[in-house]
């Protein structure tokens, strides 16, 4: 419409000008000078409708987030809460009954499980089974309708949000990047980090040496959500940023998924040193993923249906695990056939 308005009144302006310099009312100096200084504030009237444009959408912009910002927390600390302190890392879920919203089914019921300190955990399951559920649960990104969830017997729902997670490095299948400098991404995990600090985060989660090939190095803008970078730099930038974090948990959620063979080498090899001496949770459909790790938890509509290390899993041939493992390496056992009656 503006633009609209623009066009009409040049065309009025210019029209003008040539009638009265046809009929002789002007002379050619006279057009020259109300054209020049009509073309300057033609100039300056686009800017102000550019800015004014801007103006709008900025106040729209506010009120969205005015309007986000008032709304009620989904989870908020109790009055009491404390700082936690994690040592150990051991996890316990004692007793714990969770429904989603205003499901009549749980989708845990009386779940009791304790993770040890130090000890390095894989979940496994169907999708759906209740493994990312498990993980958001240790984080209290939901509350639990009973039982209670404890890191080193300390009730996280008891605990300041911004304590626990601190202690909780999480690693997810697509990582959160910013458009910020590769430094910037991985100091994310500890504001105030030094740049040795960073770089040796980096080394260790194999990133070092492609940011070193790039141009502007720990410098180089990545990206809004990281698009400059690949899935598998990506995924060690991330690596980098938990090593940095140190947390005494640490959460693997599918990290090695949709990655070409190199790059999962790469990474594997970076999360092993990174579970070291922690608590760490890992979260996968490829079963490659937890074949190192000391136990493993298998998931089925919210049961924990089988517990214990890889061989031991793998011995029980009737057992799940078992059967997904022969799935995802080819050797599925005949089922018997149904033939309609």
């Amino acid at each position: 419409m503006q633009l609209t308005v623009l066009w009409v009144l040049r065309t009025v302006v210019v029209g003008a000008a040539l009638w009265l310099w046809w009929g002789g009312h002007a002379t050619p100096g006279d057009i020259t000078y109300v054209l020049t200084s009509y073309f300057v504030l033609h100039g300056h009237l686009a800017d102000i409708g550019y800015h004014v444009h801007h103006l709008q959408r900025s106040v729209n912009e506010m009120e969205e987030l005015v309007e986000i910002h008032g709304q009620p927390l989904g989870i908020e600390d109790r009055a009491d809460a404390g700082p936690i302190a994690i040592t150990a890392g051991e996890v316990r879920f004692d007793a714990v009954t969770f429904h989603y919203g205003q499901h009549a089914t749980p989708l845990y019921d009386d779940l009791s499980v304790t993770i040890r300190g130090g000890e390095r955990v894989g979940l496994v399951g169907h999708s759906g089974s209740g493994k990312t559920s498990f993980i958001k649960l240790i984080q209290r990104l939901y509350d639990v309708s009973g039982g209670r969830v404890t890191i080193d017997g300390q009730d996280v729902s008891h605990a300041t949000q911004q304590s626990l997670r601190a202690q909780i490095a999480i690693v997810q299948q697509e990582p959160i990047l910013f458009h910020r400098s590769l430094a910037d991404n991985i100091a994310y995990a500890r504001p105030g980090a030094s740049q040795a600090e960073i770089e040796r985060a980096a080394r260790l989660a194999n990133a070092h040496d492609f940011i070193a090939r790039l141009p502007r190095g720990y410098a180089t803008l990545v990206g809004e959500r990281g698009v400059k970078l690949s899935g598998g730099e990506r995924q060690r930038v991330a690596l980098a940023r938990a090593f940095l974090a140190d947390a005494p948990i640490l959460i693997l959620d599918e990290a090695t998924s949709s990655l070409d063979s190199e790059s999962e080498a790469l990474i594997q090899q970076a999360m092993d040193r990174l579970m070291q001496g922690r608590t760490a949770i890992v979260i996968a459909h490829r079963l490659s993923t937890v074949r190192t790790l000391d136990r493993i938890l298998v998931f089925d509509q919210g049961h924990i249906v089988e517990d214990g290390d890889r061989a031991t899993l793998l011995a029980n041939v009737d057992g799940q695990y078992r059967r997904l493992f022969d799935r995802q390496s080819g050797a599925v056992r005949d089922e018997p056939e149904f033939i309609d009656a």
